[in-house]
């Protein structure tokens, strides 16, 4: 049988790429007997519908114009129903481990002696890597994989600096600059020829895929968030 949300307790969960097909089915009974739901503003409506009528759900994401909710909000709300006795999930998109900032959130818990678990998700690069049938690590084309974020914490940020070529890139949150991102890369030490394709809202109804290059990069219009881009030559094997 599975085990159902305990009281006083926070489930950092994986809500996956978007598809509730894809929701691990750890996750699934979570979401489904969780007292309260905080979820990150690109949650799919659709896995939030599989939430219990009488479940307490709240967005608490950094998108839709909650500036007020800091991430210090954030822990805060999780330490104080977790201690009131309820079950408790806190769900993000895709992985919770990456680009995600479990790492705040687990120091939190730790420090306030709150019992957690984190439940992993599939994360956007290896839905991406699915749905156009490549694989991110081909040992013929790409012997490594970079999971990097085009967010930056400032302007003066310096960049990622030279990267191995023979990686494929997997850049989250890339903006909508994508002058600057090819310029990015470019500078990373990938030319302009490399194989790039831009995956938007994968594994949804709405999913759009671009196949393009480094270089071309800004021919188009930026697809809309949540987006992620592959880059390396292990992706021209696949075509558009």
């Amino acid at each position: 049988m599975l085990k159902r949300a305990e009281k006083g307790r926070v489930y950092l969960v994986g809500g996956g790429p978007g598809d509730p097909d894809l929701l691990t089915v750890r996750a699934a009974a979570l979401i489904q007997s969780a007292d309260l739901l905080f979820h990150d503003d690109l949650v799919a409506p659709e896995i939030l519908k599989l939430a219990n009528k009488q479940a307490t759900i709240q967005n608490v994401g950094k998108r839709c114009g909650s500036k007020s909710i800091t991430q210090e909000g954030i822990n805060a709300l999780l330490i104080r129903h977790a201690r009131a006795g309820h079950s408790v999930v806190r769900l993000k998109i895709g992985d919770p481990m990456l680009f995600g900032r479990a790492g705040e959130e687990i120091d939190a818990l730790h420090h306030a002696s709150v019992p957690f678990e984190v439940v992993p998700g599939i994360t956007a690069a290896f839905a991406a890597a699915a749905t156009i049938h490549a694989s991110l690590t081909d040992r013929r084309l790409a012997s490594k994989v970079v999971f990097l974020t085009g967010h930056r914490a400032s302007p003066e940020d310096p960049g990622w600096g030279p990267l191995p070529t023979d990686a494929t890139l997997v850049i989250y949150m890339p903006g909508s600059d994508y002058a600057r991102l090819s310029a990015q890369i470019r500078a990373s030490g990938f030319g302009p020829e490399t194989p790039s394709i831009i995956i938007s809202k994968v594994a949804t109804a709405k999913e759009q895929t671009r196949h393009t290059t480094v270089g071309n990069l800004a021919s188009g219009s930026p697809l809309s968030a949540p987006c992620v881009i592959l880059v390396g030559n292990a992706l021209g094997r696949r075509k558009s």
